[in-house]
């Protein structure tokens, strides 16, 4: 019973946070949900992104927690260093995973092009055209009009120049 006197303030901030946390996730996926409505964006990208923002305001609760319970400045820099060096290094390995992760975030809120677009991608080593079958969380499928299919990464889509173009489905031959 002493403990719940000794630290009721912290208990009581740990309680309105945990509520804050789920009016924040609930928030967040109503609003994702009704931009990928209005922009017409499949289900399983406007998931992909709901669960990058769930992450984000999980991190943040934690930290929050964090300052809330009073953890001691030295311990808490002594973990937060461990986990950096560990992430710092998985991520280095890593590092095209994560970019192309935010491309993926990046494209699906500033809706360039989707499903259905016949894209040509201006890359001086390999340009094509190709129609978009599918957009995912690291990548974009893609099929030129010969029937090839081609895997494209997300970031590069944000680094290559592109133009979309009209489709003549009669004889599948794309055109500017």
């Amino acid at each position: 019973m002493s403990f719940i006197h000794e630290y009721t303030k912290e208990l009581i901030a740990t309680g309105i946070l945990g509520i804050l946390l789920i009016f924040l996730r609930i928030v967040a996926t109503k609003l994702v949900r009704r931009y990928a409505k209005t922009n017409q964006t499949l289900e399983h990208r406007t998931n992909l992104v709901i669960k990058y923002l769930h992450l984000l305001i999980n991190i943040l609760v934690i930290i929050a927690l964090i300052i809330i319970w009073g953890v001691q400045t030295k311990d808490l820099i002594l973990a937060l260093s461990s986990i950096t060096t560990v992430v710092g290094v998985a991520l280095f390995a890593q590092w095209s995973i994560l970019s192309n992760i935010t491309a993926g975030v990046i494209l699906f809120f500033s809706f360039p092009f989707k499903i259905g677009d016949v894209i040509k991608i201006h890359d001086k080593d390999f340009p094509f055209m190709a129609e978009i079958e599918d957009i995912g969380a690291f990548h974009v499928f893609l099929k030129t009009s010969d029937g090839e299919s081609i895997i494209y990464p997300n970031n590069l889509l944000l680094q290559k120049g592109i133009s979309i173009l009209e489709k003549q489905f009669n004889d599948k031959e794309y055109v500017d």
